[in-house]
């Protein structure tokens, strides 16, 4: 048995898929970035009059992917503690591994926090769902209790 995932509280997909697919007691989570449900916009990005990227912080769009990854999983009804796996892209690696990194450990590492398996690559872009340029997605593998 599978089940459709649709969280309220993470972006809108920007393709036909769901956020998540339940089957038996594992959750997958389609691909989630830094984008704001219900707008275009992207924490830490700053765009031009044509709303082309200028800049971005890496450390803002890392929470802003885990807090929406963190909806997914409660209106699944999982939790941050059930990750098991996490497949992260990033698009500019020698720029925003450090910083990804740090942003990782507060979510991550230490006593108490869940420790996931984990694989990080370099990507040469990600979708853009309406001209939001963002530079990191995870995708990410749970339990379900």
């Amino acid at each position: 048995m599978t089940e459709r995932i649709e969280s309220q509280r993470a972006p809108e997909p920007v393709g036909a898929y769901p956020h998540a697919r339940r089957v038996g007691n594992m959750l997958y989570l389609s691909g989630v970035g830094p984008r704001q449900r219900g707008s275009k916009d992207i924490p830490g990005v700053t765009v031009d009059a044509e709303g082309r990227m200028t800049d971005y912080d890496i450390e803002a769009q890392c929470r802003a992917c885990f807090e929406n990854i963190r909806g997914v999983l409660e209106d699944a009804g999982s939790s941050w503690d059930n990750i098991v796996d996490v497949l992260v892209f990033l698009t500019d690696m020698p720029r925003d591994f450090a910083g990804y990194n740090r942003v990782y450990a507060e979510y991550f590492a230490g006593e108490g926090k869940p420790n996931p398996a984990r694989t990080t690559v370099e990507i040469s872009r990600l979708p853009q769902g309406g001209n939001t340029p963002i530079a990191i997605e995870l995708k990410v593998i749970a339990t379900v209790e």
